[in-house]
Protein backbone atom coordinates (compact mmCIF):
# COMPACT_ATOMS: atom_id res chain seq x y z
CA UNK A 1 0.00 0.00 0.00
CA UNK A 2 1.36 3.44 -0.87
CA UNK A 3 0.61 6.34 1.45
CA UNK A 4 1.72 9.80 2.47
CA UNK A 5 2.85 10.02 6.08
CA UNK A 6 3.54 12.89 8.44
CA UNK A 7 7.16 13.11 7.27
CA UNK A 8 6.04 13.79 3.68
CA UNK A 9 7.55 10.52 2.49
CA UNK A 10 6.04 7.77 0.41
CA UNK A 11 6.55 4.11 1.25
CA UNK A 12 4.77 1.03 2.51
CA UNK A 13 3.04 0.57 5.83
CA UNK A 14 1.90 -2.31 8.01
CA UNK A 15 -0.51 -1.26 10.77
CA UNK A 16 -2.00 -2.98 13.81
CA UNK A 17 -4.84 -1.49 15.87
CA UNK A 18 -5.65 -2.62 19.42
CA UNK A 19 -8.19 -1.43 22.00
CA UNK A 20 -6.71 -0.43 25.33
CA UNK A 21 -7.14 -2.95 28.14
CA UNK A 22 -9.28 -2.31 31.20
CA UNK A 23 -7.72 -0.54 34.20
CA UNK A 24 -4.99 -2.53 35.97
CA UNK A 25 -4.47 -4.70 32.90
CA UNK A 26 -2.03 -5.31 30.06
CA UNK A 27 -2.58 -6.41 26.48
CA UNK A 28 -0.60 -6.69 23.26
CA UNK A 29 -1.14 -5.86 19.60
CA UNK A 30 -0.80 -8.57 17.00
CA UNK A 31 2.80 -8.83 15.90
CA UNK A 32 4.29 -7.31 12.77
CA UNK A 33 6.74 -9.43 10.80
CA UNK A 34 9.61 -7.28 9.56
CA UNK A 35 10.38 -10.02 7.06
CA UNK A 36 14.04 -10.10 8.11
CA UNK A 37 16.27 -9.70 11.14
CA UNK A 38 17.49 -6.06 11.22
CA UNK A 39 20.71 -7.08 12.95
CA UNK A 40 21.81 -8.68 9.66
CA UNK A 41 20.99 -5.53 7.61
CA UNK A 42 22.89 -2.94 9.65
CA UNK A 43 21.86 0.65 8.89
CA UNK A 44 20.36 -0.17 5.48
CA UNK A 45 16.81 -0.28 6.87
CA UNK A 46 15.04 2.83 5.67
CA UNK A 47 12.00 2.96 7.93
CA UNK A 48 10.57 3.48 11.37
CA UNK A 49 8.04 2.25 13.89
CA UNK A 50 5.20 4.58 14.80
CA UNK A 51 3.02 4.49 17.91
CA UNK A 52 -0.18 6.54 18.06
CA UNK A 53 -2.63 6.81 20.95
CA UNK A 54 -5.70 9.03 20.48
CA UNK A 55 -6.80 11.29 23.32
CA UNK A 56 -7.98 9.33 26.35
CA UNK A 57 -10.64 11.59 27.92
CA UNK A 58 -11.61 8.97 30.54
CA UNK A 59 -8.09 8.47 31.86
CA UNK A 60 -8.19 9.36 35.56
CA UNK A 61 -5.97 12.14 36.94
CA UNK A 62 -2.35 11.02 37.51
CA UNK A 63 -3.11 7.58 36.04
CA UNK A 64 -1.16 6.37 33.04
CA UNK A 65 -1.32 4.41 29.83
CA UNK A 66 2.14 3.07 29.01
CA UNK A 67 3.01 1.87 25.52
CA UNK A 68 6.22 0.00 24.77
CA UNK A 69 7.63 -2.01 21.89
CA UNK A 70 8.57 -5.66 22.28
CA UNK A 71 10.42 -7.91 19.85
CA UNK A 72 10.93 -11.61 19.23
CA UNK A 73 13.05 -13.85 17.04
CA UNK A 74 10.38 -16.58 16.84
CA UNK A 75 7.04 -14.68 17.14
CA UNK A 76 6.45 -16.49 20.43
CA UNK A 77 8.84 -15.27 23.14
CA UNK A 78 8.68 -11.48 23.32
CA UNK A 79 10.74 -9.07 25.44
CA UNK A 80 11.30 -5.32 25.64
CA UNK A 81 12.97 -4.17 22.41
CA UNK A 82 16.45 -2.78 22.97
CA UNK A 83 16.91 0.78 21.75
CA UNK A 84 13.22 1.76 21.79
CA UNK A 85 11.58 4.27 24.13
CA UNK A 86 8.50 3.88 26.30
CA UNK A 87 5.57 6.23 25.62
CA UNK A 88 3.39 7.40 28.52
CA UNK A 89 0.07 9.28 28.53
CA UNK A 90 -0.92 10.72 31.93
CA UNK A 91 -4.41 11.87 32.91
CA UNK A 92 -4.69 15.44 34.21
CA UNK A 93 -7.24 18.09 35.22
CA UNK A 94 -10.21 15.71 34.90
CA UNK A 95 -9.68 15.86 31.13
CA UNK A 96 -7.80 12.63 30.56
CA UNK A 97 -4.68 12.73 28.39
CA UNK A 98 -3.93 14.30 25.03
CA UNK A 99 -3.16 12.17 22.00
CA UNK A 100 0.42 11.07 21.63
CA UNK A 101 2.54 10.02 18.67
CA UNK A 102 6.00 8.52 18.82
CA UNK A 103 8.35 7.44 16.09
CA UNK A 104 11.41 5.23 16.39
CA UNK A 105 14.00 4.55 13.70
CA UNK A 106 14.32 0.79 13.36
CA UNK A 107 17.26 -0.08 15.62
CA UNK A 108 19.83 -2.54 14.29
CA UNK A 109 19.29 -4.60 17.45
CA UNK A 110 15.61 -5.21 16.69
CA UNK A 111 14.54 -8.81 16.17
CA UNK A 112 12.26 -9.95 13.31
CA UNK A 113 8.82 -9.71 15.00
CA UNK A 114 7.55 -6.64 16.87
CA UNK A 115 4.39 -5.84 18.84
CA UNK A 116 3.03 -3.09 21.05
CA UNK A 117 2.54 -3.67 24.79
CA UNK A 118 -0.21 -1.56 26.42
CA UNK A 119 -0.52 -1.14 30.18
CA UNK A 120 -3.29 0.85 31.89
CA UNK A 121 -2.74 1.79 35.54
CA UNK A 122 -5.10 0.57 38.25
CA UNK A 123 -8.15 2.78 38.73
CA UNK A 124 -7.26 4.35 35.39
CA UNK A 125 -10.84 4.80 34.21
CA UNK A 126 -12.58 3.03 31.33
CA UNK A 127 -10.56 3.59 28.17
CA UNK A 128 -11.43 0.33 26.43
CA UNK A 129 -13.12 2.14 23.52
CA UNK A 130 -9.78 3.77 22.61
CA UNK A 131 -7.62 1.98 20.03
CA UNK A 132 -3.90 2.50 19.66
CA UNK A 133 -2.17 2.30 16.29
CA UNK A 134 1.18 0.56 15.84
CA UNK A 135 2.79 0.81 12.42
CA UNK A 136 5.90 -0.26 10.58
CA UNK A 137 6.64 2.26 7.87
CA UNK A 138 9.27 1.66 5.19
CA UNK A 139 10.40 4.82 3.46
CA UNK A 140 12.17 2.89 0.73
CA UNK A 141 13.54 -0.49 -0.20
CA UNK A 142 15.52 -2.65 2.18
CA UNK A 143 19.05 -3.12 0.88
Amino acid sequence: MSFPNNRGLTGTETTKMKALPAAAATNYSDSIDLGFDPSTHGNSIDGFLQVYLPATPSLADTKTVTLSIEDSADNSSFAAATGTPTFVATGASAAGAAALTGEVQIPTTLRRYVRLKQVVASVGGDNTAIKSRFALIYKGAVA
